[in-house]
């Protein structure tokens, strides 16, 4: 049986004694340096701990307990049953290197430039990073791209945020935890972008929930999530942005949703080129279409205005068709009509619920929050949420004016005056493409032309359809389909399509991406890497296992003379030689962790296996057997073993695996009984292993609403290599 505790040094002639690690086993002794000095007054021999509260004592106590627990691993709880002490003194030593090589570094860094030209990115729903990740594992012709700024609302995506970008690249990247749908998003994200002009937006809001105008019926924390996504692209006007999301989106409301983005991308105008439209509807204008074309200015006006002055420029238009409709009154009904009507008092009262939009959408997310807080969804309350949140849309309110306009009983030569007030007030909740179509509908076939002419100028992003773009084409070992929106500022190079790095035939595989991790077991965790021996593991399938491992090049493109393997690459890094981590790879538990300096330096992280109970393993290995959950349905009845989940995933060696989600129990090991471990995940989704998923491994129930485990950063992400094969083709375009 091994011992281990501390003793101290000889003191220096400040007074400060090394502590030593020593190691007691079988008559055998090791000793190791931690690194660490203390005053012998402040150690308490008998606990081998620092006295006191003080964050440095409470630094050096985790930094010896780490040490004490990665020993006392290695001896008695390792899936390797025998080490020489020289191999227990090494794995030590680096975990004691890491700890020296991470205090020694000065935490936030410039990013500035040796050489080359960089160009600035933000990254919006940033999640992990995987957008960011893939971003800095860019450079093309001495282009590479520089970490601006991300934002999320998760507090564990903005820790990992920290950890990755701030502690261990030593980039002064900032991360704004805010929803983007809140009124001061914009402004707290100018504020931390400063003077910079930013040249990408990548992101991907999430469009679960995102409908057609008029029609949104779940009202949910994801609702229209898009439209905040296109306001920040609007203010900041990078040269690209990217957008990326599920497949789906396509052929939602057959296929009416993708059009309507698409819509809206188009309506992103150049700000400098508003006067040009204005001055010609100025001179089109018309005595019978008068109204119509001074409306068409004030919206069109509207999208020139500063963040603070659009609510008064809304509140402006909204007074002005009310102003028309005054006029109108008297020669549409009498006196005591106007004043007792219903239907007359509905079009004055919906003037003013229009021109206090900001507070009724100000109220709107208050409601949604509180509904969401509460779980409501599925049950008696949802249909009375739903119905309120649906009657104070601006549409909603827009429908009830134009109903009572009808139970109006309007002389035929008003008729138009009152179909023009409704015309207008559609533009009030219209698109910039939209109003362009009522504006085209008034103009002769010569001003048409002329209108058409002017639009090509004041469309500010050239997009066309989106693509959809299969992770495993560019190096990951993962059949992950997602559709990219790619929009292209006019002055810049249009991107049509992201080339594959991959040919079919030479795609990463599953084995190729985990092998080097499958030393593993059930309810075990691995903090450092062992030999595996394939010959041992697949015995007479050893040489075609053996086959499957291919040199390539950082994009997975195969390359025999100067390649590395996926796993030497994972192990390496991805990263860009300016962006080298400036510190060994750690992990904290939470921002608590982080203050107190309770970091954990391990040689491999994230590598921990579920504790499934012997039924789990033994329908895990029948189902494993079979290479198919439905094939397997029949033995699994036999045994008593049936399950409620869904579906399982075989992992197939020599193939790529399907889409990584967020729950590892979907997912079985090629080769063991169990599920994925997040670094086994991370592997298929391309990350580096030197990129460390922080807090919680995993979450159940309601908290999956409100927490990010590990699990979920990593479903949820962009394969940093999909990342990256976008940020080179802008690379290649952008001037």
């Amino acid at each position: 049986m091994a011992t281990i505790n501390y003793y101290l040094d000889k003191a220096d002639r400040k007074g400060l004694a090394p502590i030593h690690l020593r190691i007691n086993c079988n008559g055998n002794q090791i000793k190791l340096a931690t690194g660490k000095k203390i005053n012998s007054e402040q150690f308490d021999k008998k606990k081998q701990r620092a006295t006191g509260i003080t964050i440095e004592s409470t630094e050096i106590n985790h930094y010896l307990r780490f040490l004490e627990d990665r020993a006392n691993e290695l001896l008695h709880h390792s899936t390797k049953r025998t080490f020489s002490q020289e191999e227990i003194k090494d794995i030590l030593i680096q975990h004691i290197e890491n700890y020296k090589e991470s205090n020694s570094v000065n935490i936030v860094k410039e990013q500035l430039a040796l050489y080359g030209k960089p160009f600035t990115f933000i990254d919006l729903f940033a999640g992990a990073g995987g957008f960011s990740e893939g971003f800095l594992q860019a450079e093309i012709n001495n282009k590479f791209f520089d970490f601006i700024a991300a934002s999320d609302i998760n507090e564990n995506c903005e820790l990992t945020h920290i950890v990755r970008y701030n502690h261990q690249l030593g980039l002064n990247a900032e991360f704004l935890r805010q929803d983007i749908t809140e009124p001061d998003f914009l402004e707290n994200l100018l504020k931390k972008i400063g003077e910079k002009k930013i040249d990408v937006i990548c992101g991907g809001p999430p469009c679960q929930s995102f409908s057609l105008a008029g029609k949104r019926r779940k009202f949910d924390k994801k609702d229209d999530l898009f439209s905040h996504y296109l306001e920040v692209i609007k203010r900041l006007q990078p040269k690209y942005f990217v957008m990326e999301n599920v497949k789906g989106i396509l052929t939602k409301e057959d296929g009416k949703i993708k059009d309507l983005i698409i819509q809206e991308i188009n309506s992103i105008v150049d700000l400098k080129e508003i006067p040009f439209l204005v001055s010609f509807i100025r001179r089109i204008k018309k005595e019978n279409n008068s109204f119509l074309l001074e409306s068409i200015i004030k919206s069109i006006e509207i999208e020139s205005l500063k963040e603070t002055e659009i609510e008064f420029g809304r509140e402006d238009f909204i007074r002005f068709v009310e102003n028309r409709f005054k006029q109108l009154t008297p020669k549409i009904a009498d006196y005591k009509t106007s004043k007792t009507d219903s239907s007359i008092n509905t079009i004055r009262h919906g003037f003013n619920i229009l021109a206090r939009t900001k507070e009724w959408e100000k109220l709107k997310r208050i409601i949604i929050k509180e509904k969401d807080y509460c779980n409501i969804d599925n049950d008696s309350f949802t249909d009375t949420f739903t119905d309120f949140l649906t009657r104070i849309s601006s549409e909603n309110i827009i429908v009830k004016i134009e109903n009572s306009f009808k139970e109006l009983k309007v002389p035929s030569k008003f008729q138009k005056d009152c179909a023009d007030i409704i015309t207008v007030l559609k533009i009030y909740s219209a698109s910039f493409d939209e109003t362009v179509e009522i504006l085209s509908s008034l103009c002769t076939e010569k001003e048409q032309k002329e209108l058409s002419i002017i639009l090509e100028s004041i469309r500010l992003y050239k997009i066309e359809k989106p693509f959809i773009a299969n992770a495993s084409n560019y190096g990951v070992p993962q059949n992950r389909e997602r559709v990219l929106f790619i929009g292209c500022r006019k002055d810049q190079k249009y991107i049509s399509e992201i080339p594959p790095t991959v040919k079919d035939n030479e795609k990463v595989t599953v084995f190729e991406a985990l092998y080097d991790l499958d030393f593993i077991g059930n309810n075990q965790e691995a903090h450092h890497y062992e030999l595996v021996d394939i010959s041992k593991q697949f015995n007479g399938t050893a040489q075609k296992m053996m086959s499957l491992i291919k040199k390539r090049a950082i994009d997975g493109n195969i390359n025999i003379k100067d390649g590395k393997t996926f796993s030497e690459w994972s192990k390496e890094g991805r990263l860009i030689e300016r962006y080298k981590p400036k510190t060994k790879p750690f992990y904290v538990k939470d921002f608590n962790g982080l203050s107190n300096g309770e970091k954990y330096f391990d040689l491999l992280n994230n590598h921990k296996t579920s504790n499934q109970n012997k039924d789990v393993v033994k329908r895990l290995q029948i189902i494993l057997n079979q290479g198919d959950y439905k094939m397997a349905q029949c033995e699994l009845e036999e045994c008593g073993l049936n399950s409620n989940k869904r579906n399982y995933n075989v992992l197939k060696p020599d193939v790529q695996s399907s889409t990584i989600m967020t729950i590892p129990d979907d997912y079985i090991h090629y080769n063991s009984p169990r599920a994925l471990t997040v670094r086994e995940m991370a592997r298929l989704q391309s990350f580096d292993d030197s990129f460390v998923f922080q807090g919680k491994r995993s979450t159940g129930g309601n908290n999956r609403k409100s927490e990010v485990p590990q699990y979920t950063l990593v479903g949820n992400a962009v394969p940093p290599l999909l990342a990256r094969a976008v940020a080179s083709e802008i690379l290649k375009n952008i001037r």
